[in-house]
């Protein structure tokens, strides 16, 4: 059975320390790794989960300890909902059989990856004054304008090597 791995921030390592495994020896699935990182609106834990290969980003929010025993299932049903939302139309089945399981796994210091999240929560930051409390909070559409906006792809610094998210992760599910 296919597993995706994703590494955790230190400070959410501490929040799911039973999810953790240390098993790293399993290869990455079509996706590659995601990384997930935790933080706070109204004092409610929510996780920006970012794919390494395409930037790709997912929120989950309000997330409680008591959901930590069906989170794969609420990491596929918000990864699937996100991408309808962004107009990647996909068979959650054919989804399903991509992400497979989930392994949490220990951080894997990607300094590239980090930053990108910095970056991304701090537009979030931005983004909740708007709207106030989380249940205000568009978070699909929010997560929308994350994922559309330029990111750099390659080594260059060309215009072509400008893309965003959608069509990263649109080229990668087309495969």
């Amino acid at each position: 059975m296919i597993r995706t791995k994703i590494h955790t921030t230190k400070k959410l390592e501490k929040l799911i320390k039973k999810l953790i495994s240390t098993d790293q020896n399993a290869e990455y699935g079509k996706l590659g790794k995601w990384n997930a990182t935790v933080f706070y609106v109204d004092r409610k834990k929510c996780w920006l989960l970012t794919n390494g290969i395409t930037k790709y980003n997912v929120i989950l929010t309000d997330i409680k300890a008591a959901d930590l025993k069906n989170i794969d299932s609420i990491f596929l049903n918000s990864v699937y909902t996100q991408l309808i939302y962004d107009g990647i139309m996909t068979d959650f089945k054919q989804l399903q059989s991509i992400i497979g399981g989930l392994d949490f796994l220990p951080t894997d210091n990607d300094r590239s990856t980090t930053a990108f999240q910095n970056q991304r929560l701090y537009e979030l930051d931005w983004w909740k004054y708007d709207f106030g409390s989380l249940e205000n909070m568009p978070i699909k559409e929010l997560t929308n304008r994350i994922n559309t906006s330029p990111i750099r792809i390659g080594k260059g610094r060309k215009i072509s090597d400008y893309t965003n998210s959608i069509k990263e992760m649109r080229k990668i599910l087309a495969d």
